[in-house]
C-alpha cells in the first residue's frame, strides 16, 4: 500500500510539474508576442509621422504623377535611418532591436501603393494611399508578428 501511494504521489507531482512548465511557456509566448507587437507598432507610428511622399516633404502634390513611382519606393540616395523624411523611405527597412534584455527582435518593413478599396492587393501604379507592412520575428517567439497600416494623402483646396 505504501508503494502504491508513492507511485500515485510521483505521478501527481510529474503531472503538476508538466502543467506548470506548459503554463510558463504560454506566459513567455504571450509576453514576447506583446513586446513584438509594441516594437512593430512603434515603427508604424514613426513612419506615419513622416511626409506621405518625397514630393510632399516641402510642398503639396496635386497629381499622382508627382508621386514616387511604385518601383522607386524606399529611401532616396543618401537617406539613411533615422533621417528618413517620408513614409515610403521605410520600404526595405530592416532593423535589429536588442534594447530589451529578454529578447532580440528583427523588424522588416515593406511599403507599397494600394487602392483603399482593396488594401490587401498592391498597386503597380501610384495611388493616394500607401500601405506599410511590418514583420517582427525573434528566436524567443513562436510566431511572426505581422502588422500593417494605411496612410492616405489628402489635399484640401
Amino acid at each position: 500500500m505504501t508503494i502504491g501511494a508513492m507511485i500515485l504521489l510521483s505521478t501527481l507531482i510529474l503531472r503538476v510539474n508538466s502543467n506548470f512548465a506548459g503554463n510558463t511557456t504560454t506566459v513567455y509566448d504571450s509576453k514576447f508576442a506583446i513586446l513584438g507587437t509594441s516594437v512593430g507598432a512603434s515603427v508604424i507610428e514613426e513612419a506615419m509621422g513622416k511626409a506621405f511622399d518625397e514630393a510632399t516633404v516641402d510642398t503639396s502634390a496635386s497629381s499622382l504623377s508627382d508621386l514616387t513611382a511604385h518601383n522607386k519606393l524606399g529611401p532616396e540616395t543618401g537617406e539613411v535611418y533615422p533621417n528618413f523624411d517620408d513614409f515610403d523611405d521605410y520600404n526595405g527597412y530592416t532593423k535589429i532591436d536588442s534594447t530589451m534584455p529578454s529578447a532580440v527582435f528583427k523588424i522588416n518593413c515593406v511599403v507599397s501603393y494600394v487602392n483603399p478599396n482593396t488594401p490587401d492587393a498592391n498597386s503597380s501604379t501610384a495611388t493616394w494611399t500607401k500601405k506599410i507592412s511590418v514583420s517582427v520575428t525573434s528566436i524567443s517567439m513562436k510566431d511572426t508578428v505581422k502588422l500593417s497600416s494605411l496612410f492616405s494623402y489628402w489635399i484640401f483646396n
